[in-house]
């Protein structure tokens, strides 16, 4: 239980220092998208999140089942996942992290579903929420204007 601990803290540790404002200019590569395509991407990072949030709850409550449920939802099976229309347009690495983030849920599912050892699949978490901060140190979504620039074609600081 003790191991179980430490790692929960070092996920919440992860996930909050990659939050830490830098004074350095802004260096992420951008992805320039109409808005819906933008809010096709961010709806699906903020479920990601969300169900995240849901894992992590059920984690503290030892519900295997619940952790199946919500981490086969995210998985590759997720809808939209394919996003077809999106591949000629995103960067693929950027496709390759989102798939890897997909197939990491899978694994939570299929741990929770069978060894059901929490400290696994809280490492599991942490794996997949640190290609989710490389995902986001890397590169920055905006609004593609119909001029062709972007919403602000100024970097904004790093988060």
């Amino acid at each position: 239980m003790k191991k179980f601990f430490l790692i929960l803290i070092s996920v919440c540790i992860g996930l909050f220092s990659t939050s830490a404002i830098s004074s350095d200019p802004d260096t992420r590569h951008i992805i320039p998208l109409n808005m819906m395509q933008r809010h096709h991407i961010l709806s699906e990072m903020r479920a990601l999140l969300e169900g995240t949030q849901v894992i992590l709850q059920s984690l503290a409550k030892q519900d295997m089942a619940a952790i199946a449920k919500h981490a086969r939802s995210l998985g590759t099976e997720m809808p939209h996942t394919g996003e077809q229309h999106l591949h000629g347009i995103l960067p693929k690495p950027f496709v390759a992290m989102g798939m890897q983030v997909h197939r990491g849920f899978d694994q939570i599912a299929t741990e929770a579903e069978t060894s059901r050892h929490p400290e696994t699949i809280l490492q599991r978490l942490s794996d997949i929420t640190r290609i989710c901060a490389d995902c986001h140190a890397g590169y920055q979504i905006r609004l593609r204007a119909s001029s062709g620039h972007t919403e602000l074609d100024k970097p904004h600081h790093k988060h």
